[in-house]
């Protein structure tokens, strides 16, 4: 037999929802552990409980446009990141490096001829922490940055934007690393024709234990022609007859150079100059035929191992009194083997290291 519910016959109304969620409310305050605990989840949700839920109160789900934020409500907002000593886990060391990587803004440059280009910059930005200390505020670093942004950037404002977290953050050592690409027109070798060659570049600025270094930190991209390669295949033209062409392949160095204290200004046109000028078989952006030509030719002039490459670049930066330590690292990524060949040499204390990340040489990648 069917038994039919006048209620349950009909739509329900607000009233008997209302009605329904009182009658629920009153059983809760009568039921067992028992009978609460198989209560279905969605049901428990709508009521207010007892004595352990009677505090919590009905939550709201309409954004409150008119919430104005006092000194008194923010300075009672919880903050776990400045928390005492017993909020740390794991165990209490200094951290030497803790802050914001890929941070992305405008940020104006000047270059070399007294003009200013507005990059997108991306900003890595670290502080040190005391065993003792929970934790920083990521986003004063941010605001620092921003307090900074409207300048033309130099070294100058780096470092004053590091004064400002390093003290807003109460910490002892810090880095600054801003990376970016830099456009340079530059001319085909025969032609006339000129396009934008684009360099990462990236500025740093590090303070430990009271001393700061300034940075930057270069890719250049270049054709290497192996020399070896070149004698084999000449030798197959000159006793045999053979027509033989020697493999040549994109390379690129990172070259990374300290900045000599109370130097004269090393612009970044500066350090690719002396990259061309070590290696000049820089690769192209505009090429007709008799460029194309004249690249051979530059190649075969200029035929490099991996090991020459580093020498080369080392011998320019050391006649340079504005550069300091040094570091260069090349990878030569091979058309003849399925591996690259690779050389690191550095000048100096700065730049030395026993180990490497394990995978450097693969960020040594120029996509184009």
């Amino acid at each position: 037999m069917n038994i039919h519910s006048p209620v349950l016959d009909r739509d329900p109304t607000p009233q008997d929802a209302a009605e329904a969620l009182l009658l629920l409310k009153k059983w809760v305050g009568q039921a067992s552990e028992a009978e609460l605990d198989g209560l279905d989840p969605a049901l428990r949700k709508l009521t207010v409980g007892r004595a352990a839920d009677a505090a919590y109160p009905d939550l709201s789900r309409q954004y409150p446009e008119d919430f104005l934020v006092t000194p008194q409500y923010k300075d009672a907002l919880p903050d776990l990141q400045n928390g005492p000593a017993s909020l740390i886990k794991g165990a209490r060391q200094q951290i030497q490096h803790v802050g914001i990587s890929n941070f992305r803004l405008p940020i104006r440059f000047q270059t070399r001829d007294n003009g200013d280009l507005t990059l997108e910059t991306s900003v890595t930005g670290t502080v040190s922490l005391e065993a003792e200390k929970k934790g920083i505020n990521m986003s004063r670093i941010m605001r620092t940055f921003y307090g900074h942004a409207e300048k033309t950037f130099s070294f100058g404002v780096i470092e004053a934007a590091l004064d400002d977290y390093k003290t807003d953050l109460e910490s002892f050592d810090a880095r600054i690393q801003m990376r970016f690409s830099f456009p340079v027109k530059i001319d085909s070798l025969r032609s006339g024709l000129s396009g934008y060659q684009y360099y990462d570049i990236a500025l740093e600025v590090v303070e430990h234990g009271g001393v700061r270094r300034r940075m930057v930190h270069l890719d250049y991209v270049y054709s290497s022609t192996c020399p070896c390669s070149l004698e084999l295949s000449e030798h197959a033209r000159r006793t045999r007859g053979q027509l033989a062409t020697p493999h040549s392949q994109r390379s690129v160095a990172r070259v990374s150079v300290e900045l000599a204290a109370d130097a004269a200004t090393l612009w970044f046109e500066d350090l690719i100059d002396m990259c061309r000028s070590a290696v000049p078989t820089e690769t192209q952006v505009m090429v007709k035929r008799e460029d194309e030509q004249a690249f051979a030719e530059l190649n075969a002039a200029n035929p490099i191992f991996v090991e020459d490459a580093a020498r080369l670049f080392c011998a320019e930066l050391l006649k340079d009194p504005r550069v300091g330590d040094f570091r260069v690292m090349a990878s030569h990524q091979e058309s003849l083997h399925s591996h690259d060949a690779v050389s690191i040499l550095t000048e100096g204390d700065t730049f030395a290291a026993d180990s490497l990340d394990p995978r450097t040489f693969s960020t040594l990648f120029h996509v184009g």
